[in-house]
């Protein structure tokens, strides 16, 4: 199987160019059901160790429905399918300039939830603009185990996010332990009070907020993800759900750019335009740099061939 490694701001990307799982025709909303159903295999087998770590978000090119997409792509994690990733759209893009599929310019990919648009900017830099993000339900507080009440937004910007402020730890590096076991707890705390976005999605994703670092920024964000890593980038589908927040409550005007900073410093430069169904759309911008390409094998008498979350191939 043959993949080319990238990271986003920070946070790592693969994609699977070539020996992929066959997943049939069909929507790419179905292909990833199938891939979810018949190949799970997948996950931890790309990337979990000993050929990865739970850090990593997969890629794996379909070829679109439409005809005016580059590609289809599903994205994943050790821990399943994601609905949209803006990080590794922005991977996704530089990854496919390098291999010469693209040039400068805009580009569009069709993903399980919609298709999104990718501009490159130059060899590194891409603008994203993402599907329709909205909040769902303002000032929902759960009890959580260790911390009490806390209170935040459910919103969609791709995948579904509980946002809330948080200042009882500094959003750094030197408490991403605490952090990610604050943001588990959230993260249990609402599936115990029966909180879900829209049609009861699990909301899997948990965005901690706070005040930036640098003089620059408008924010900083900590995002735990599903299976329990967390964002090194400031989250493409985390900022667009912030997004959607900030323009609800009238704290930032359409075209206004918002620039967001991760738990490790680094930034995307954020805005949006109105939806005319009510949400908004996100445009993210951030920066992405190949790190490898590498052909993955599957030794048959590799007991760990599957990856060691998995129960192998």
């Amino acid at each position: 199987m043959r993949v080319i490694d990238s990271h986003t701001e920070g946070e790592p990307t693969r994609i699977i160019v070539d020996g992929g799982p066959d997943l049939g025709d069909g929507s790419v909303a179905d292909r990833a059901l199938r891939l979810r159903d018949d190949h799970s295999w997948i996950y931890a087998a790309i990337l979990s160790e000993p050929r990865g770590h739970d850090a990593i978000v997969g890629a794996l090119l379909v070829p679109p429905t439409d005809p005016s997409c580059v590609t289809g792509v599903i994205f994943f994690n050790p821990a399943g399918n994601l609905g949209m990733c803006g990080h590794a759209t922005i991977g996704l893009t530089v990854s496919l300039a390098h291999m010469g599929r693209l040039q400068p310019g805009t580009h569009r990919f069709e993903t399980p939830v919609g298709i999104v648009s990718a501009e490159l900017l130059d060899r590194n830099t891409v603008r994203v603009t993402n599907v329709e993000s909205y909040r769902h339900q303002p000032n929902v507080t759960v009890n959580v185990d260790g911390i009490g009440p806390v209170s935040g937004d459910v919103a969609w910007g791709g995948n579904w996010f509980f946002l809330t402020e948080f200042d009882l730890l500094d959003l750094n590096p030197e408490n991403i332990a605490d952090l990610t076991l604050a943001a588990k707890n959230i993260r249990a705390a609402l599936s115990r009070a029966g909180v879900t976005g829209a049609g009861g999605e699990e909301i899997d994703h948990i965005e901690l907020f706070g005040a930036p670092k640098s003089p620059t920024a408008q924010g900083r964000n900590f995002v735990l993800c599903p299976g329990g890593a967390y964002d090194r980038s400031p989250c493409g589908t985390g900022c667009s759900a912030k997004l959607a927040c900030l323009a609800a409550d009238g704290k930032l005007a359409p075209g206004e750019t918002w620039q967001q900073e991760s738990v490790i410093g680094s930034t995307y430069d954020c805005n949006f335009v109105k939806h005319p169904s009510g949400g908004i759309v996100a445009t993210i911008q951030g920066r992405a740099f190949v790190t490898s390409e590498a052909t993955l094998v599957f030794d048959a008498d590799d007991p760990f061939r599957g990856g060691l979350c998995s129960n192998g191939i």
